[in-house]
């Protein structure tokens, strides 16, 4: 993989999972990083050391993709500190609990389309004004609901197809500036979001106590390739390539990392 020596990249949701990995990915290839989350400082902390630990630099810094303002003060003030901007990964998301979408909650409609979606426009209105003369990439984290549907995940869903047309959109108005804009879409990735009870409750209904490997037996059906999920990595290297300059006359386009899943008849 072409490296990123000299580059900067801004990582949202980078406490844990795909996010950290995202920053290990990037420091791997010779960025330096700006690693944004909200939640366990010490797991953010860890993150860092992980970059760190690669010979690259690290800032972090607590922000809510939520709050445009102090977004944007943390990412200009960590891209001086770095000495610019090359790469955004707007990373950070959630997936909570679903229903049908007539039974959603207003609630839970609000809290997942202002960290999605308007947390991603945050990010990219964030950090555009500080990518260079020279151009960057910015890769934006949907989903495999980001290009079919399923039930009972319409505010889920939704967002993740909207981000889609947002970073279509981004690739036409930042082109002339010789900025890219692709999104990633994984499947299921072996992270806590999806190796925990509740969701093996959900995948198995029919088990009265599913474990681990009940779930798995489940996911790995659906997909093309016989496993259950792809690891963090995997979504890495895929944000990795679109960031370099391998995937340099690459923008507007979907980069699935699913297994098969979405292929599967």
């Amino acid at each position: 993989m072409a490296g990123l020596h000299g580059k900067v990249a801004v990582v949202t949701g980078a406490a844990r999972g795909t996010g950290r990995a995202h920053c290990e990915r990037l420091a791997d290839a010779g960025a330096d990083v700006i690693a944004i989350d909200i939640g366990d400082l010490d797991e953010l902390a860890a993150t860092a050391e992980s970059v760190t630990d690669r010979g690259r630099r690290c800032i972090t810094g607590a922000a809510d993709v939520r709050d445009f303002d102090g977004l944007a003060a943390t990412v200009a003030a960590s891209a001086a500190e770095l000495g610019g901007l090359d790469i955004v990964v707007a990373n950070a998301g959630i997936h909570t609990a679903g229903a049908p979408t007539w039974k959603l909650s207003a609630q839970a409609w609000r809290d997942t389309l202002d960290v999605n979606l308007t947390g991603v426009w945050h990010t990219v209105k964030a950090s555009v004004p500080h990518l260079g003369a020279a151009g960057g990439s910015i890769v934006i984290i949907s989903s495999t609901n980001g290009i079919r549907g399923t039930a009972n995940t319409a505010h889920y869903t939704a967002t993740k197809h909207a981000v889609v047309g947002l970073a279509r959109t981004l690739a036409n108005e930042l082109g002339p500036r010789s900025i890219r804009v692709n999104t990633v879409h994984p499947g299921a990735v072996a992270t806590p979001t999806v190796r925990n009870e509740a969701t093996y409750r959900r995948l198995c209904p029919d088990i009265e106590n599913p474990t681990e490997s009940d779930a798995a037996r489940v996911l790995a059906a659906r997909n093309l390739l016989p496993v259950p999920w792809v690891e963090p990595v995997d979504v890495a290297n895929a944000v990795c390539f679109l960031a370099s300059d391998q995937a340099r006359y690459i923008t507007g386009t979907q980069l699935v990392v699913d297994a098969g899943l979405t292929q599967k008849a």
